[in-house]
């Protein structure tokens, strides 16, 4: 099964990349036995799963991942690299730093994660702080609100269909044939981000929702302006009937909520917020049920 996660992704124009790396992601779009978008989500989760169950486990793959998600517009090729390798290292590091080392201990030998701590500081030393930019961010059982404000509620994709049943290495996974992503171009993301930042900070101040939309906008600032910014719930439509997917409209929602707020209809803003949080604190509370 997929992870409950959903994913918020840059698309960056083949030019962005150094000469080497343009070279190589060129050849890897016209490849044939690369991972198609459709399993693409089922490729990345197997291996991870393979590396935690193994023994020891792997907290981050030895090498850095060869794979990357594509889009073509106008026949120009975008380029989204899975980046595994150092995604894992961000992940571990923060759920070190999180979690008691005595519970830590049990869920990786403490030889292996200090081995994987050495490993990401050695990487950090000779790479220097902008090696660290992801082109992926991740978020388990919701998706945090701050990542629809980028988008438009006529951006919404929605497929529904039946999961397909995948055997491999004897197992058994689903791929879903139903999704729902956004798709809208870098320059429309910030405008969009901004203009809500704006309204947050003139209405609520400081408030938490207003750092992390400020955090959207500082990551969308380190690509390049002509990328594509996409919004995939991945894994949660396997929590989401099609029914509740259809009602969706997370972003129109919010987006509503930002003008109610912006225009003095408080009534109105409020209803629209209330309505974005309650749905996703409905999905996410799905974490603890047994």
């Amino acid at each position: 099964m997929l992870p409950y996660a959903a994913y918020l992704r840059v698309y960056e124009p083949l030019s962005a990349f150094p000469e080497a790396q343009r070279h190589v992601w060129s050849a890897y779009a016209d490849s044939t036995d690369r991972p198609r978008r459709a399993g693409a989500l089922r490729v990345e989760h197997g291996e991870a799963v393979r590396r935690l169950l193994s023994l020891p486990p792997m907290p981050a793959p030895h090498e850095e991942s060869e794979n990357a998600y594509l889009r073509r517009v106008d026949n120009i090729l975008y380029v989204c690299p899975w980046q595994s390798r150092l995604r894992s290292w961000l992940a571990f590091a923060k759920l070190r730093g999180s979690t008691p080392v005595r519970l830590m201990n049990r869920l990786v030998p403490q030889a292996v994660a200090d081995q994987t701590a050495d490993d990401f500081d050695m990487f950090k030393r000779r790479s220097g702080a902008n090696a660290l930019r992801t082109h992926i961010r991740t978020a388990t059982w919701h998706v945090p609100s701050s990542w629809f404000t980028p988008f438009d509620g006529a951006e919404r994709w929605l497929v529904l269909g039946e999961p397909v049943e995948h055997q491999q290495d004897g197992a058994t996974t689903m791929t879903p044939t139903r999704n729902l992503i956004y798709v809208t171009s870098m320059s429309q993301a910030r405008r969009r981000v901004a203009r809500s930042l704006q309204v947050i900070r003139r209405h609520a101040g400081e408030a938490t929702t207003a750092a992390e939309v400020e955090d959207v906008a500082r990551w969308l600032e380190e690509f390049h302006p002509h990328s594509l910014v996409e919004l995939d719930y991945g894994g949660l439509v396997n929590l989401m009937d099609d029914e509740t997917l259809r009602a969706d409209q997370s972003v129109a929602e919010l987006s509503a909520a930002l003008t109610g707020l912006d225009t003095g209809q408080e009534e109105l803003a409020y209803a629209m917020y209330q309505r974005v949080i309650l749905r996703w604190r409905s999905i996410q509370i799905l974490e603890s049920a047994n």
